[in-house]
């Protein structure tokens, strides 16, 4: 119970700050602990992560604001003409924009972090926002915590 509650401390902290890594920390417990107490933690994990993501979902909403993504918005380059071609085509299809953010949930790429806040640009409900970002990190934890022990399975 402890590893869990503790995962989702740490991916609520990874889901805000990028540099916390919740692999690295899930990949740890692979070691020590069995394959019930792994699968709650990836779903606490995925939970964490979820509710660490809704605030850069509604800086993209323009409900919080920060300087640092204000100063990159306004800064003409890659960065920014890329966002702009993803922010029309997600308006203009409303399931390319879930599809993108579940590609970059499970994978992330493009960067998660990113894609959080275009889904708030593109005012993606909010509901399907954290529906399909819960599904999808707890698929890619679970995934994680389970694939060492499966291909273990595989040696002599």
């Amino acid at each position: 119970m402890v590893e869990t509650a503790l995962a989702f401390a740490v991916a609520t902290a990874a889901g805000l700050v990028p540099l916390i890594n919740i692999e690295l920390y899930l990949l740890g417990a692979v070691a020590l602990l069995d394959d019930g107490a792994l699968v709650a933690m990836a779903f606490a994990a995925a939970v964490g992560q979820t509710l660490g993501k809704v605030p850069y979902y509604y800086v993209g909403r323009g409900t919080l604001s920060t300087p640092w993504l204000r100063r990159r918005a306004a800064t003409p380059g890659k960065w920014a003409e890329r966002m702009e071609r993803w922010r029309a085509r997600a308006e203009r299809r409303p399931a390319w924009g879930a599809g993108l953010l579940a590609l970059s949930s499970f994978a992330s790429v493009p960067p998660f972090m990113v894609v959080s806040v275009l889904a708030g640009v593109v005012r993606m409900h909010f509901g399907l926002f954290c529906a399909v970002t819960l599904v999808t990190r707890f698929a890619r934890f679970l995934l994680l915590v389970l694939a060492p022990a499966w291909a273990m399975s595989f040696l002599p």
